[in-house]
């Protein structure tokens, strides 16, 4: 009894220890995943890329503290935006912080959306996003809140 309980305890510090090590190739992985997110607004368009890294029931918070909820709901949302090739969004994360289970992470840090205007003058709104993303089923990562 006091063997495999020796054993337990062994394999259950050795899963613990495993896991911090891992924290560190996932912090990786989410910055590496909202680098391809930024990438992809500028390559396939903005709704394309939030709509292409959204979870299913993914949340994004915009103008008057609307909640727009669903990742087909988001993907609609700045498709009526008409966003062209006069807006781009830049933004990296400043903080990443991963949960002890591996699966969850949040990020935040600055943005940039810029816009050129008709008139050709150019207009800029900075501030801070905050992200939570999802290890999905497949291995990838898809936010469910922005």
């Amino acid at each position: 009894m006091k063997v495999s309980l020796l054993f337990l305890s062994m394999g259950v510090l050795l899963i613990t220890s495993c896991q911090h090590h891992d924290k560190a190739k996932i912090k990786q992985e989410i910055y590496q995943t909202e680098k391809a997110f930024e990438r992809m607004t500028a390559e396939k368009g903005i709704a394309e890329a939030f709509y292409f890294f959204a979870a299913d029931s993914a949340v994004i918070k915009r103008e008057s503290d609307t909640l727009i909820v669903g990742n087909n709901n988001i993907k609609l949302y700045y498709e009526k935006k008409n966003f062209d090739e006069n807006v781009t969004v830049n933004w990296t994360p400043d903080y990443i912080n991963v949960s002890e289970s591996g699966d969850l992470a949040y990020t935040y840090g600055n943005y940039s959306w810029k816009f050129k205007q008709p008139d050709g003058t150019n207009e800029e709104y900075k501030g801070v996003f905050h992200t939570v993303w999802k290890r999905q089923a497949d291995g990838n990562w898809k936010y469910v809140w922005d």
